[in-house]
């Protein structure tokens, strides 16, 4: 796993405490969206859907910190839009890191050459690099070709300058596994500190929407690259805890926990997730935590869920299961995830028959898709 021990050991306690004094749902990465507006416009982001003076908004220093005070998550990444555009970053990123709390900062890295020299090596902050494969998939991924051989030059910049760097990358529909496995071993070469990869998730205010994979579909194509990667002695480092890689192999029927990743931003905290854009805000962590309806979201709980398997939604599910199943972790975390046999069967659906699920918008003919692809009966 590419982190470091000291943060490996200070998120560990953290999760300690929180199991010894009984605290069932707490956070364990928080988002911080401090801004919309990106300098992209990509095929599969359902975050930019905004109008004009919406884009233009931007977070305070004081609104943001006091965010990052109210949820006191060990983990702080910085999503959004494009977060270098903000011009208080800076700022934000210094108050967080005096905390304590581990900055992830994610860029498509355009302007990270013109904002480096405003930001500090530290263990406590990372460059977290958009790039979603070799030159042409990333390219096409972000809608303008160049944006990878800049994105290479900005990861080659930080290094130099001693910063950690970890890319995050999307697989997307139509992807191949031998090219996955090639730009892994390509990004790793470059010397970053590791991997964060997640199966896209089908925003529903995407431009496009036959980019998305769905979750069946998800499962194998991991598993193909996970399968490539061992036979080719791959060295991979992943940002990840092994347990989440092993549930995006097929090999875990996990529920997600959107709690332990809350979102704060321009209009305050998101319910229930960094995904879901049309649920609602609370307007303090407290109201998020105690007043959003957790029992009505999931996978075959909510339609809207069921083809999800980010990182951000079930990463938190898999860190629980990892201090619940030590030994059922350390052998996945030694021997990588199985890539082969009988996939672990998706979550039941529980989201009523099928009136209710025309009665919310989403299509029968998808759910019988889904179902016929998970083997589960609508009609339970």
């Amino acid at each position: 796993m590419g982190i470091p021990l000291i943060q490996q050991i200070k998120i560990a306690r953290y999760i300690l405490g929180k199991k010894l004094s009984g605290q069932k749902r707490y956070p364990l990465a928080m988002m911080l969206e401090p801004l919309f507006q990106c300098n992209l416009a990509c095929a599969g982001c359902g975050k930019i859907d905004h109008p004009k003076e919406i884009l233009q908004k931007r977070m305070s220093v004081e609104d943001a910190l006091r965010a990052v005070d109210e949820c006191d998550a060990p983990v702080v990444s910085i999503p959004g839009g494009e977060p270098l555009i903000h011009k208080e970053l800076p700022q934000i990123v210094q108050g967080i890191i005096a905390r304590e709390k581990f900055v992830y900062l994610c860029t498509n890295a355009i302007l990270l050459p013109k904002h480096i020299d405003e930001y500090t090596p530290s263990p406590y902050f990372t460059w977290s690099i958009h790039l979603d494969g070799l030159k042409e998939r990333h390219d096409a991924s972000v809608c303008l070709d160049g944006v990878f051989d800049k994105a290479v030059a900005a990861i080659e910049l930080a290094l130099s300058r001693g910063f950690r760097v970890t890319i995050n990358c999307t697989l997307f529909n139509n992807e191949k596994p031998e090219e996955i496995a090639e730009f892994f071993d390509f990004a790793m070469a470059l010397g970053i500190e590791g991997i964060t990869v997640s199966p896209g998730y089908s925003y529903q205010h995407a431009p496009r929407q036959d980019v998305f994979l769905a979750r069946s579909e998800s499962k194998q194509l991991f598993r193909d690259v996970f399968r490539l990667g061992k036979t080719r002695r791959s060295k991979w480092v992943f940002n990840q805890s092994s347990m989440f890689l092993d549930f995006i192999a097929g090999n875990q029927s996990y529920q997600c926990t959107p709690w332990s990743n809350p979102t704060y931003n321009i209009f305050g905290w998101q319910r229930p997730c960094y995904l879901l854009v049309d649920e609602g805000y609370a307007s303090s962590y407290k109201e998020l935590m105690e007043d959003t309806a957790w029992d009505k979201y999931g996978v075959g709980v909510n339609p809207k869920c069921d083809n999800c398997m980010a990182h951000c939604g079930f990463e938190g599910t898999a860190v629980d299961d990892t201090f619940a199943h030590p030994l059922k972790a350390a052998h996945v975390a030694t021997f990588g995830p199985r890539t082969d046999g009988a996939m672990a069967p998706d979550l039941p659906v529980r989201y009523g028959d099928l009136a209710d699920a025309t009665a919310i918008r989403i299509p029968v003919s998808a759910i019988r898709r889904r179902d016929a692809a998970s083997g589960v009966d609508a009609g339970r």
